[in-house]
C-alpha cells in the first residue's frame, strides 16, 4: 500500500524539467572546449613557444650552432636601439616605405572603389583587372618591376624616350635617395586592387537614402564624398590602413627580388636586416632585433588607431 501511494505521489509531482536537463547541458558545454584544443596546441607550438624562445635567445650571444652560449643580459637590446647604425638605417627606410605605401595605397584603392562601386559589366571587368596583380607571387611582381625600372632597357625609360621626355630618365633602384620610394610604388601596384575590394564592400553598405538626402540639399560630388562616403567607410579605412601597415613591414620577398640578397643599404628594411643578421650566425642579436621589430609594429599600429579615432570622431 505504501509503495502504491509513493508511486502515485511521484506520478502526481513530476520533477521539474530543468532538474533533469541541467547536467547534460553542462557536460555538453564543457565538451565544446575540446574542439578548440587542436587549434590551441598548434598556436602554442608554433607561436607561443618560439616567441618565448626568442625572448630567451635575445639575452644571449648564441650563434645558432654552438652547444653553449654566453648570457649577455640586455646588452643586445641596448645595442640595437642605441648603437646599431645598420638597424637604424633599416628602420628609417621601413618607416619611409610604410608612409608612402599607406598613403598611396589607401588613396588609390579608395579612388578605384569610388569609381567602380557601381554594378555594371565594365566596372566588374575593371575590378578584375585591378585585382589581378594581387594573385601574383611577390617574386613574380619583383621581376616585373625590375624590368620596368631597368635603367638601360626598362619600360619606364623606354616610354619616356618615346614621348620625348628623355630628360626625366632615371636609375630608379640605383638612386640611393629615392630607391625605397620606387619599391613602395611597386608595392602599391601589387596590393591596391586587394584594398579596393574592401572599400567597395564598405561603399555598398552605405544606405542609398543618405546620398538621396544629400543630393536633395544640393550636395555635389565632392560634398557627397566628404560628408557621406568618407565618414561611412571609416571601418574599412581602419582595416585597410592596419593591413597595409603590416604588409609594408613584411615586404621581405619583394625587397630581395628587386634588390638582391643582401639588399643595398638604401633598400634595407627591418625584415631584411634581421635576416642578414641571422645568416651571419648572430641568432641572439637577431632575436633582439626581432623584439624591437615587433614593438615598432605595435607602436605604429597604436598611433594609427589613435589617429583614426581622432579623424573620424
Amino acid at each position: 500500500m505504501s509503495l502504491t501511494v509513493g508511486a502515485a505521489r511521484g506520478a502526481g509531482n513530476p520533477a521539474p524539467p530543468g532538474a533533469t536537463r541541467r547536467r547534460p547541458r553542462r557536460r555538453a558545454s564543457r565538451s565544446l572546449y575540446l574542439f578548440a584544443l587542436p587549434a590551441l596546441l598548434v598556436y602554442g607550438a608554433f607561436f607561443v613557444v618560439p616567441a618565448l624562445q626568442g625572448l630567451r635567445y635575445a639575452t644571449t650571444d648564441w650563434d645558432g650552432f654552438s652547444p653553449t652560449f654566453r648570457e649577455v643580459g640586455l646588452t643586445n637590446l641596448v645595442d640595437v636601439t642605441t648603437a646599431d647604425d645598420l638597424f637604424r638605417n633599416a628602420l628609417t627606410n621601413n618607416l619611409t616605405f610604410m608612409l608612402v605605401v599607406v598613403l598611396g595605397q589607401t588613396a588609390l584603392s579608395l579612388l578605384l572603389a569610388v569609381l567602380l562601386a557601381a554594378r555594371s559589366r565594365s566596372s566588374t571587368l575593371l575590378r578584375g583587372l585591378f585585382f589581378l596583380p594581387t594573385v601574383l607571387s611577390s617574386v613574380s611582381v619583383a621581376f616585373v618591376w625590375r624590368f620596368v625600372y631597368d635603367p638601360n632597357f626598362g619600360l619606364a625609360n623606354t616610354v619616356l624616350d618615346a614621348v620625348g621626355l628623355d630628360a626625366l630618365r632615371g636609375s630608379y633602384l640605383g638612386d640611393a635617395g629615392s630607391a625605397i620610394i620606387w619599391v613602395a610604388i611597386a608595392q602599391i601596384w601589387f596590393h591596391a586592387g586587394q584594398m579596393m575590394v574592401i572599400y567597395i564592400a564598405g561603399i555598398n553598405q552605405i544606405p542609398a537614402e543618405l546620398y538621396e538626402a544629400a543630393k536633395a540639399d544640393g550636395a555635389g560630388r565632392w560634398q557627397l564624398f566628404r560628408h557621406v562616403t568618407w565618414p561611412m567607410v571609416a571601418p574599412a579605412t581602419a582595416l585597410v590602413v592596419a593591413y597595409t601597415t603590416i604588409q609594408s613591414f613584411k615586404a621581405f620577398d619583394l625587397i630581395l627580388g628587386l634588390a638582391g640578397n643582401p639588399p643595398r643599404a638604401s633598400l634595407d628594411i627591418l625584415s631584411t636586416r634581421i635576416y642578414s643578421t641571422f645568416t651571419n650566425s648572430q641568432l641572439g642579436y637577431a632575436a633582439a632585433e626581432s623584439i624591437v621589430f615587433m614593438l615598432a609594429i605595435a607602436l605604429v599600429t597604436w598611433l594609427q588607431n589613435r589617429a583614426a579615432r581622432l579623424t573620424h570622431g
